[in-house]
């Protein structure tokens, strides 16, 4: 495994701003609210981050092509497995990284034309930057802001340059003769 970012305690507070537009409610508040979005923007990809937006997402019938997920909910409790997928990923991703083999397994789900689920050994928070990065223009990355309702980013020109310049200011782990990620 190799780390490739990591958070420093500076960038750590950013992070818990939204990163896209705020949906504020209960579960199903926020679903409701979430079909009107996808009816009315019609994202070329749903992309969701977290164990509770996914479940609240597939419940819904809102059924995203790549699922993240850590099997745990606010870093402890862990989350039951949800529904098979037609392609299951495991990758490791301690806390406050995002490592090479989460990025090549998110690109690799985002050129599927299937539902592939990646399972988190780890923590999954910081890859929202990798599928925002690596999703199709237009495509929702969608994930959980505790206590507050979800957070749908809607992939553009300008969320990329923003995810690179979040992912340039991370510590960077560099090794002779590695391809620079960004």
């Amino acid at each position: 495994m190799t780390i490739a970012y990591i958070i420093t305690p500076e960038l750590r507070q950013k992070f818990k701003e939204p990163f896209g537009t705020l949906i504020e409610g209960s579960f199903n508040q926020t679903m409701d609210k979430m079909k009107e979005f996808v009816s009315k923007e019609k994202p070329s990809r749903i992309i969701s981050v977290g164990d509770v937006v996914s479940r609240n997402l597939h419940e819904h019938n809102i059924l995203p092509q790549l699922t993240v997920i850590d099997n745990k909910f606010l870093r402890n409790q862990t989350m039951p497995e949800q529904a098979t997928t037609e392609n299951t990923i495991k990758v490791n991703n301690p806390q406050g990284t995002i490592t090479e083999e989460s990025i090549n397994a998110i690109k690799y789900a985002l050129e599927k034309n299937e539902h592939v689920r990646i399972v988190v050994d780890g923590e999954e928070d910081l890859l929202v930057l990798i599928a925002v990065l690596y999703a199709p223009e237009n495509a929702f990355v969608v994930y959980g802001q505790p206590h507050e309702g979800i957070v749908v980013v809607r992939v553009t020109t300008e969320k990329k340059t923003e995810a690179k310049k979040f992912l340039k200011a991370m510590k960077v782990f560099e090794k002779l003769n590695r391809k620079k990620t960004v």
